[in-house]
């Protein structure tokens, strides 16, 4: 090693100096971890149970701390999840209440009942029938003309050459629009005595055409109506 230093520029001399470097590195480790040994060499019995007492607090504090957090955390999302799943839910209340109150569009499959009445015979009696047996069938949405929107406060009166509904003079051709499960609404006009058999009957010979969609548009809508009377009770 002393020839390789005499040697300038050497690679020699680049050996011995990383070789030093080393070896003062581990020199220092040495004596770091000797001082430390010696400290707790010295340390009384008492001492070192009362270091490791102390040490086993903090530890345990720590993990109760950790158990704590996490079971914060897991409220939290609980609570999170649980008021998503309740504003979802009245979300979806809303939508459904809308739908049947007739203040919002409606899309979805249905039928489309086409109802011609040359000698104008269907009245009241006729559509307030086709209406109920509609309704009784699952109807979700119904829309007359593409003028009224059919609902619970719905009112009909007989008028000239035609319907009065909900203050709508309505004529032949009529042209109902329905939404819900196809086949079961389409049945439900279809029986003895049933609206489609009256409205073709001698009495009145019209004609009643039904046909099943995979989508039928009801976007007539009704302005909500402002109770008079009712108001929330406050009681779930």
């Amino acid at each position: 090693m002393l020839r390789a230093l005499r040697r300038p520029g050497s690679r020699g001399q680049v050996t011995a100096a990383v070789l030093l470097a080393i070896v003062g590195f581990a020199s220092v480790v040495q004596v770091q971890s000797n001082d430390r040994d010696e400290n707790f060499a010295g340390a009384r019995q008492q001492d070192l149970i009362r270091l490791l007492d102390s040490l086993t607090l903090a530890s345990e504090r720590a993990e109760k701390e950790i158990a704590e957090l996490e079971e914060t955390r897991r409220s939290l999302i609980t609570d999170t999840d649980s008021n998503n799943a309740a504003l979802e839910q009245a979300r979806e209340q809303a939508a459904a209440l809308s739908i049947l109150a007739g203040t919002v569009p409606a899309v979805g499959q249905g039928v489309v009942v086409s109802v011609r009445d040359p000698a104008g015979g269907v009245g009241i009696d006729q559509m307030l029938n086709g209406l109920e047996e509609l309704r009784d069938a699952g109807a979700e949405a119904i829309e007359i003309n593409n003028t009224v929107r059919v609902v619970a406060q719905t009112a009909l009166e007989d008028g000239e050459g035609g319907v009065v509904i909900d203050g709508q003079q309505l004529s032949s051709p009529y042209r109902i629009e329905v939404i819900g499960e196809p086949n079961t609404l389409a049945q439900a006009l279809d029986f003895t005595g049933g609206f489609t058999d009256e409205v073709e009957g001698e009495a009145i010979g019209g004609e009643v055409v039904v046909e099943e969609r995979e989508t039928v548009q009801v976007s007539t809508v009704r302005e909500p109506n402002e109770p008079e009377y009712a108001e929330p009770s406050g009681q779930e």
